[in-house]
């Protein structure tokens, strides 16, 4: 029997699997010792000749690893942030949210590194120390202490972690800022593929790459008005409308004037006054993503197997599919049952997270086993009654947070 052998051709690059290896190493054994030598996996000799097959196996898959780690289409995690250093790219590292919190109390009462929890148990790190005004109120910026987008609604930040006397309350009047995600290594790929439109002679794809590498911008589209006519959204003729979630609105801005045509129309509510090359000021208008809160509501029959902690994977996996809909893209209940079932790629990034290790479609598959949804609702109030699509505005996107899914268990 020929030795197997990692290839490399103009096809790419080819590497044996365990039963080449361990086929061969058994022809190679029985030539030397002969063919009725016993090699049964109850045997030593078996045993032995297994453990070699499983380290050239290993040492295969090794060096596709680095062939692999090569292209950005195939390299993974450190080696990927590497390869798109070559296109000026950085792996984005995961930033904390912020929440705008009112603290009551006692005048004069002095907080010192004071934490606030959500109703999702997410803790809120008040600044290091923070005195209660004259008139018994003060408002602080509190930052989440879990990197990533973390999400809460107005009114859900209010559980004092760490008691102090004269401090009676919090509360935060407005929804938080999410911080920016961690970046996955596929996020990374669609990123490295649209950095190299920046000089493409398609002015929108080369807008949307500049946009796409301002430092903080976790979300991003061009829509463009080509009619001679203000269309439904209200985009004037011959206008582009950028739509940008996080970054510096200047930074913003200068990455929209530095690819846009000259002359080209700018729409949006915000306005940022920029230079041009020759040092005129040109004002920029874009829009800054509007979020859309979504609500939903499950009524599971637990079966055998089922755990408590099988909830609140549920209701974060059809959390992280509302927020992968998309910018302007509507949210159809039905669609999102997949997610409900623990099924599909926001499942699995939604359960990685919570449990610390990669999750596999088989393990969620065998959970999904564990439950029977009976009742499911969707909609953009707390109390969602519907199953009907739900419409977002081409300037906005839908949200999803594991706190805004009622999950009933009978």
């Amino acid at each position: 029997m020929t030795q197997p052998a990692i290839t490399i051709d103009a096809s790419g690059i080819t590497i044996p699997a365990y039963s080449d290896w361990y086929a061969w190493l058994v022809s190679v054994y029985q030539s030397i010792f002969g063919p009725d030598v016993y090699l049964g996996n109850d045997s030593q000799d078996g045993q032995l000749i297994g453990i070699l097959a499983q380290v050239f196996t290993d040492l295969g898959n090794a060096v596709g690893a680095a062939y692999n780690a090569y292209s950005p289409a195939t390299a993974q995690g450190n080696g990927l942030a590497s390869q798109v250093k070559l296109n000026g790219l950085k792996k984005l590292v995961a930033g904390n949210s912020t929440a705008t919190l009112t603290l009551v109390g006692q005048a004069g009462t002095v907080i010192t590194n004071g934490i606030v929890a959500d109703a999702s148990g997410n803790q809120w790190a008040l600044p290091t120390s923070v005195t209660i005004g004259t008139s018994g109120t003060v408002s602080v910026t509190a930052t989440c202490t879990t990197a990533g987008a973390i999400t809460a609604q107005a009114g859900q930040i209010s559980q004092i972690q760490t008691p102090t006397q004269g401090w009676q309350s919090a509360t935060n009047a407005g929804a938080a800022v999410p911080g920016k995600p961690v970046e996955t290594d596929a996020q990374l790929r669609v990123r490295q593929s649209n950095s190299t439109a920046a000089p493409a002679q398609a002015i929108i794809d080369a807008i949307a790459a500049a946009v796409g590498n301002v430092p903080g911008v976790t979300q991003y589209q061009i829509y463009e008005n080509a009619t001679a006519t203000v269309d439904a959204n209200g985009v004037p003729a011959a206008a582009i409308a950028p739509i940008v979630l996080g970054g510096s609105v200047s930074a913003v801005a200068a990455a929209i004037q530095l690819r846009k045509p000259p002359g080209g129309i700018t729409y949006g509510t915000t306005s940022v006054q920029v230079l041009d090359p020759v040092g005129l000021p040109v004002t920029i208008n874009f829009f800054q993503l509007a979020q859309t809160p979504i609500y939903a509501a499950l009524t599971i029959q637990p079966l055998t197997g089922y755990a408590a902690s099988t909830g609140g994977l549920i209701q974060a996996a059809i959390a992280a599919a509302i927020s992968a809909t998309g910018i302007g893209a509507a949210v159809y209940p039905l669609r999102l049952l997949g997610a409900a079932n623990l099924s599909g790629s926001a499942a699995i990034s939604a359960a990685s997270a919570i449990l610390g290790y990669a999750v596999t479609q088989a393990q969620l598959d065998a959970l999904s086993e564990t439950y029977e949804i009976t009742a499911f609702a969707v909609g953009t109030a707390p109390s969602p009654t519907g199953t009907a699509a739900i419409p977002i505005a081409f300037n906005a996107a839908a949200v999803g947070s594991a706190a805004d899914v009622a999950l009933t268990v009978l």
